[in-house]
């Protein structure tokens, strides 16, 4: 995490990218409880559409999303010209190296599977909730 620019102020946004209500409450109610601001998508345009104004410190992004293209979406979030460079968790069920090498090949910075728990995503979110809480 040492390139990591999390310059953003006070502000604490995750972005929640996921087809699945259910999975997007779960992960707004562990977020939430980590005392960040929580929006969602749907989809990959939605999500791209938030990105637009202020983006997000963090973004929990799925793997699979039916009509979209995560990888792609991935991309071309990594080469916009942002005020600080948001931390990606790539989310999947697919225990395969391919894959997860394929997301961290295209930007993500970390990735957990489904199904995960409150300490799963806290592991990976409360050492920049730590960061921000500095910046």
């Amino acid at each position: 995490m040492d390139d990591l620019d999390l310059g953003m102020g006070p502000l604490k946004r995750c972005l929640i990218v996921d087809d699945s209500p259910v999975i997007r409450k779960v992960a707004r109610v562990i977020i939430e409880d980590l005392d960040f601001e929580v929006i969602e998508a749907n989809d990959c345009k939605e999500a791209t559409d938030l990105c637009s104004g202020v983006a997000p410190n963090i973004i929990l992004l799925d793997w699979l999303i039916p009509g979209d293209d995560s990888i792609d979406f991935l991309v071309k979030l990594r080469a916009r010209k942002l005020p600080y460079r948001p931390f990606v968790v790539y989310v999947t069920s697919e225990n395969d190296v391919a894959t997860i090498s394929r997301a961290l090949a295209a930007g993500a910075d970390d990735y957990i599977l489904k199904p995960f728990t409150r300490e799963t995503i806290g592991e990976k979110i409360e050492p920049l909730r730590q960061l921000v809480a500095i910046a």
